[in-house]
């Protein structure tokens, strides 16, 4: 069982570095060009990154149950994805 936890932490790790990396990129992208879709691509990945760090601290930390984790962290990513999407089809 811990070899799983260890494995889960880890990508857990490389998730919210990717999408910190990404978050950031794209507000830098928004600030140098003022285009609001990237934005848009910034709060979605921000939201998946938020998501990510709330879950496996709840996990971590405080006990919180691994299915409750799951889902909220689904819900997090669901949200993401739809900003992401939004950013996507909007026209400036």
């Amino acid at each position: 069982m811990n070899e799983i936890v260890t494995a889960i932490v880890l990508v857990r790790s490389g998730i919210l570095l990717l999408a910190s990396g990404i978050t950031y990129i794209a507000f830098n992208a928004y600030r140098r060009t003022g285009e609001r879709t990237l934005r848009a691509l910034g709060l979605g990945f921000g939201v998946i990154t938020v998501g990510t760090l709330t879950t496996s601290s709840a996990n971590q930390f405080f006990s919180a149950p691994l299915e409750i984790g799951i889902l909220v962290n689904s819900i997090f990513v669901a949200v993401g994805f739809a900003i992401i999407t939004y950013s996507l089809y909007t026209q400036r």
